[in-house]
């Protein structure tokens, strides 16, 4: 298994998260979109190379959490769209593994009663537009080694569980199980990760405990760690050690490391 970083408010810059990825001995750094300095217009392709070749690593690739490739305006979904296609190629000039997503809620109307969300009102429209997100990905990506990993967040909805479907189908399309975020929903998401596990590529490994305190330094919290390290193990998953700060990381790598 490969252990990795995720980009920290902490670190100025890429250089930054780089020199503590090696001195942490780590293989990996996932750049996340939603920072400014990662936008797809940003990024100096030159420079990210340059610096992995520089400590010895490489990178995933965190796209934004607010991409909505199926919202009804085709003019923002197309956005989106674009965004992911082009984030595709940056992949291909980085050899990054892996672009970690996760799939929008979309809006919901609030009614006397319930929230009624207008993707699983309009479950159809919604899930052709998966289905057409899911050709254009497979013909960027062709055989090239990407995946698209699907993230799990605070609980996947109906109409989640009808695109999981469709895109577990797809050969370029894959998991990554996030530890913390399940734990702090009552594990409702295991079971339905756990029936894909054969799709199971990438983790998001931090602590929770039940008051719902989420990124936790690995063993500072209640989960049953050993327990993912062998479903990691198992699936020969990426591991991305996602704390906040630079302590909780330091700390969670010590954790590692005294386990072997």
């Amino acid at each position: 298994m490969d252990f990795g970083m995720p980009t920290l408010i902490e670190t100025a810059n890429l250089e930054e998260c780089a020199v503590l990825c090696k001195e942490l001995g780590l293989q990996f750094v996932e750049l996340n979109m939603n920072l400014p300095q990662y936008q797809i217009n940003k990024i100096d392709t030159d420079l990210l190379l340059q610096i992995a070749e520089k400590y010895g690593i490489y990178y995933t690739i965190h796209l934004d959490e607010n991409l909505n490739i199926s919202d009804f305006n085709s003019y923002v979904a197309d956005s989106y769209i674009k965004t992911v296609l082009e984030t595709i190629e940056l992949a291909k000039i980085l050899r990054a593994p892996v672009l970690n997503m996760h799939l929008s809620k979309g809006v919901y109307f609030t009614l006397p009663d319930r929230k009624v969300y207008l993707f699983s009102e309009y479950k159809e429209i919604y899930l052709e537009s998966i289905k057409c997100f899911i050709k254009v990905c497979e013909s960027a990506i062709k055989d090239i080694p990407i995946k698209i990993c699907l993230e799990n967040t605070d609980g996947f909805t109906d109409f989640h569980l009808d695109a999981l479907k469709l895109f577990m189908k797809s050969p370029v399309f894959a998991l990554t199980f996030d530890i913390g975020h399940d734990y702090c929903i009552g594990s409702r998401d295991e079971s339905i990760i756990l029936g894909y596990e054969n799709k199971l590529l990438h983790m998001h490994m931090h602590d929770a405990n039940s008051n719902g305190k989420n990124h936790l330094a690995l063993g500072t919290g209640e989960i049953d760690l050993p327990k993912y390290l062998d479903l990691a193990e198992k699936n020969n998953c990426r591991i991305v050690l996602e704390t906040k700060t630079v302590d909780g990381l330091k700390k969670s790598v010590e954790w590692i490391e005294k386990r072997g």
